[in-house]
């Protein structure tokens, strides 16, 4: 024996190898460390039990492996610490973002509100049937700075919270008439927010666990240490306000595209210290991309917020669902089902993933959507939303967004330094009404970005020094962009015979539209062309009754429609247009036909008109007017409905226009046929 242990020492061989762990017992040391849940870890141990029988060469294996991982991976309590600032919350948002005063204004109220809520006094309900007890307890909290109310017993602490706002109970579990089990059976059936927290003398572990099973917060024994029960307090109270803090109304941003609700949305992530995550949900069509799919095979997967929240590391993130309203719907099933529960406070709490089975707490997370379309999405999911309405950009905006932000951001990008390169005001404007007309900023970046590279390449080719200035005014970018792109029609059109100016909405924004009518021999008949929807054809249909009802009235020949065909065509045939807010410029068109009086073409209106000629409230008023002006439109034309609304633009908005209000069709007669010098707002 001693000459083998000599040989093997000799031939360098160990006496004693390390046992490799296998890769079940890694997992049963992960499960023993990760803190889990009651009923996650009962749920992954039985999961656990069924792998340990299982041969390791069958596809069941892996697919049990990797699901228990994925449950170690999930973030069941781990949140990141967020501090509600809101001078810095303030700060934040004015320096990320120029404008969008209402937006900032709307989200600030939103955060002070949990600010104030995470200020508030809290309230605690002692119950115990020792008076001795009850006063220790009372004294040591009051200190703490809770407000304290007492109970002998669990009848009358039920008494206590009928008239009493309570968020924490602390309960003896033996008592007369009604124990502390039976005590928090009923506080889970009427109100399960409050935590209770179970304290006695009779510390089993068989009463600590059924009390725990029954929805106890957490469980202390007598006599009570006091500096435990300061800490438990304090604990089970934040993770309280934590969660209440997290619920709220779900925010959605709406608006046309490049106007800022992403960026907002990470604003107010840095704003708030949460990590921040962006799922857009442009095209999606199966469910099961959200939900998951079951594991009834190898490569089933779970959703995308159950892996979101699994790559984040923390259960309270702001997770942005972005493009909400182009979710998709076929035989796949309907993915915007899934976002009612995911979005509904009462029922996200209880999230569950096909793929995962175990209820996940979706409820820390702060939800905000974006949509440049509210109709398209669905009555009930819109309903769990609270919308906040980007609207576009006035011209000032855009210059001095174009100055802070994107000019520096594309100079870096190009290579150019800020030193170099002046850009006059007089050019960006250039840029602003020449070459761009949207709501947004994405193609007036593209336009600066276009500018830059041009330069770049510009300074290569003469080999210019870093410190050369280049000076970028209206001239030099009308040479580097070429002819401009945009033309002010409106403002350069002459009144014309049968086409009349009208303003429109869609999910890029206001757009102008010219409506032209024509007449000519037939057998009365109404054709409408230009891809409109069932909607604007009625609209144009009430337009012509009216006309035909009042032909005395405007001057018009009573039989005018009996031997005779009238079509009203809407430009850009290939852009489908619907609505109602161009019936009042059909009538202007029909009107301006039938009487042989040229329409102004710098008069641009809106609103929908009734089979008795009144004018309707529409949506939109700012950002037709902000289109209308864009196009050189001199005077608006908006219903005497909206009138709160008009008053509320702000002066950006109306300046250079002039805007008359309107109840009835009668009214637009004289701006629309006489030549006014009007005095612009200034």
């Amino acid at each position: 024996m001693f000459f083998s242990k000599k040989r093997e020492k000799q031939e360098g061989k160990p006496q004693d190898q390390p046992v490799s762990p296998s890769p079940l017992g890694d997992l049963r040391a992960k499960i023993k460390e990760a803190q889990l849940p009651c009923n996650i870890l009962e749920a992954v141990t039985s999961e656990l039990e069924k792998l340990e029988k299982t041969d390791a060469a069958v596809a069941e294996y892996s697919v049990g492996f990797n699901y228990i991982e994925l449950i170690l991976s999930l973030p069941w309590n781990k949140s990141s610490q967020c501090k509600l600032d809101l001078a810095r919350a303030q700060s934040v948002l004015d320096t990320r973002h120029f404008g969008l005063a209402q937006v900032k204004q709307r989200i600030l109220e939103f955060l002070a509100a949990k600010t104030l809520c995470s200020k508030a006094r809290q309230t605690i309900l002692i119950v115990d049937d020792e008076e001795i007890a009850r006063a220790n307890m009372e004294h040591v909290l009051k200190k703490e700075g809770y407000t304290c109310h007492c109970a002998g017993n669990g009848a009358e602490a039920l008494e206590v919270m009928a008239r009493e706002d309570i968020d924490l109970v602390i309960t003896d579990l033996k008592m007369e008439r009604m124990d502390g089990i039976e005590l928090l059976e009923q506080i889970n059936r009427i109100a399960p927010e409050i935590p209770v927290v179970m304290v006695t003398g009779f510390a089993t572990v068989s009463s600590a666990v059924d009390a725990l099973k029954k929805g106890a917060a957490h469980y202390l024994g007598k006599p009570v240490n006091l500096d435990e029960l300061r800490a438990t307090v304090k604990d089970v109270l934040e993770k309280k306000l934590f969660v209440q803090m997290g619920k709220g109304p779900i925010l959605c941003f709406t608006g046309p595209p490049g106007t800022g609700k992403t960026s907002v949305g990470k604003a107010i992530a840095e704003a708030l210290q949460r990590q921040f995550i962006c799922v857009s949900l442009a095209g999606l069509r199966d469910e099961a991309e959200l939900r998951g799919h079951r594991r009834t095979y190898v490569g089933a997967l779970p959703g995308r917020i159950i892996n979101e929240l699994k790559r984040a590391g923390v259960n309270n993130p702001v997770l942005m669902l972005d493009e909400i309203d182009k979710i998709g719907q076929d035989f796949r099933g309907d993915a915007a089902s899934v976002l009612l529960e995911v979005l509904d406070p009462e029922q996200n709490v209880h999230f569950t993933d096909h793929y995962l089975e175990l209820p996940f707490d979706l409820s820390r997370i702060m939800f905000i959507a974006t949509a440049n379309d509210l109709a398209k999405l669905p009555g009930p999911l819109l309903d769990r939303m609270e919308c906040i309405e980007f609207s576009g950009y006035t011209e000032k905006e855009k210059l001095n967004i174009a100055q802070q932000f994107i000019l520096p951001r594309q100079l870096k990008i190009a290579g150019l330094s800020k030193s170099s390169v002046q850009f006059s005001s007089e050019g960006l404007l250039r840029v602003i009404s020449d070459y761009t007309r949207e709501s947004g900023l994405r193609n007036l970046e593209r336009q600066i970005a276009d500018i830059c590279r041009k330069i770049a390449m510009l300074c290569l080719k003469s080999n210019a020094r870093n410190d050369e200035q280049v000076a970028i005014d209206a001239d030099t970018v009308s040479q580097l962009l070429g002819p401009r792109k945009f033309h002010r029609e409106a403002a350069v059109a002459g009144p014309q015979i049968g086409i009349a100016t009208g303003m429109v909405w869609a999910e890029t924004g206001g757009e102008i539209i010219s409506v032209e009518a024509a007449l000519m021999p037939g057998s009365g008949t109404l054709m409408l062309t230009g891809s409109l929807g069932e909607v604007l054809r009625e609209s144009a249909q009430t337009a012509l009754s009216f006309m035909r009802s009042k032909t005395h009235e405007f001057g018009v020949q009573d039989d005018f429609f009996r031997n005779s065909d009238v079509h009203i065509h809407f430009p850009s045939g290939a852009i489908p247009k619907d609505g109602p807010s161009a019936g009042v410029t059909i009538f202007a068109a029909l009107l301006s036909l039938l009487t042989r009086r040229p329409a102004r073409r710098d008069v641009a209106m809106t609103g929908e008109m009734t089979l008795t000629g009144r004018i309707l409230p529409v949506n939109g008023i700012r950002e037709k007017v902000l289109a209308a002006k864009r196009a050189g439109v001199r005077l608006v034309l908006l219903p005497l409905a909206n009138k709160e609304e008009v008053e509320a633009l702000d002066a950006d908005v109306t300046e250079g226009l002039k805007l008359q209000l309107v109840a009835n069709a009668s009214e637009i007669i004289d701006p629309l046929f006489t030549d006014h010098k009007y005095i612009l707002v200034t």
